[in-house]
């Protein structure tokens, strides 16, 4: 039997969305940069220990300014939110308590993943010093870049998803 669930990549432009689930997906890194626009769907099935399926249909959304500026029909029936911002610039994480506290309310049973993405252009005392990074209830900093962090990151979510 072949479970399904919807995950949604939130986050503004440039975070690296779309670096991250082609990392997971294909296990590439590439460096043009081309903004996502409206929304890309991707689908990965993977084998859980009970031996049955689960297929994630992955959708990679364009960046935006705040959470509340997505379209809701693309945030319908989600399973899980990543909320991915750039450890390297502070626009994006400023007002990311603003963006969690829209999804808390408006969307209660979606699980929920923060993560700062580009560790690779960071030195560790940069994660464990900087106060507004300390202040953001994230669940894993992660590469795309590197690989750093992403299966990790998609295996908890797996977990989060099938108990």
């Amino acid at each position: 039997m072949e479970l399904t669930r919807k995950i949604v990549l939130l986050g503004q432009f440039g975070v690296g969305k779309t670096s991250l689930t082609r990392r997971y997906l294909l296990d590439i890194f590439e460096t043009d940069y081309l903004p996502t626009l409206g929304v890309q769907i991707k689908k990965k099935t993977v084998i859980l220990p009970s031996g049955k399926e689960l297929s994630m249909i992955i959708w990679d959304l364009e960046g935006f300014n705040s959470v509340s500026a997505t379209r809701t029909s693309y945030l319908l029936g989600s399973n899980a939110f990543i909320y991915v911002f750039d450890i390297t610039r502070p626009i994006t994480y400023i007002g990311i308590s603003e963006d969690l506290k829209y999804i808390e309310k408006n969307y209660p049973k979606v699980h929920l993943m923060v993560v700062g993405n580009k560790k690779d252009l960071v030195e560790p005392e940069y994660l464990e010093n900087t106060q507004q990074l300390k202040d953001i209830p994230t669940d894993e900093f992660v590469s795309a870049k590197t690989g750093d962090g992403v299966h990790e990151l998609f295996n908890q979510l797996v977990k989060k998803l099938v108990p």
